[in-house]
């Protein structure tokens, strides 16, 4: 599939710009979800008009999406995503799974320490 490597002179393909960009925007918001969660027991407040919430839903989303992407390459090829442009998809890839990896954590300590703590906002 072309669309999702770079052609050979090195230029990024629409799906590793989108990545990228996705991701400059989902992992920032999923480092501060998991910190809250493991400050407060609770998720991001909803925010105005429930904004910031979808923003944390949709940022999930995209950790997910990267993480998919990133297995079902390294399972077809025997190597994780291309560098991308800068090398910040490779970057993007190394950070969703540290924060896969954090969020596991977070969600453990979470549910021993505040078992089932009730968010109210």
């Amino acid at each position: 599939r072309a669309a999702a490597r770079a052609s050979p002179e090195g230029d990024a393909s629409p799906a590793e710009l989108g990545a990228v960009a996705a991701s400059a925007v989902a992992l920032p918001v999923v480092a501060w979800s998991e910190l809250t969660l493991f400050q407060t027991g609770c998720g991001l407040p909803p925010g105005p008009g429930g904004a910031l919430g979808a923003l944390e839903g949709v940022s999930y989303l995209v950790l997910v999406g990267i993480l998919a992407w990133s297995i079902s390459t390294k399972a077809r090829t025997g190597s994780g995503l291309p560098g991308g442009p800068g090398g910040l998809l490779g970057a993007a890839e190394g950070v969703a799974f540290l924060e896969a990896v954090g969020g596991i954590a977070v969600a453990a300590y979470s549910a021993v320490n505040n078992g089932g703590a009730s968010c109210t906002f």
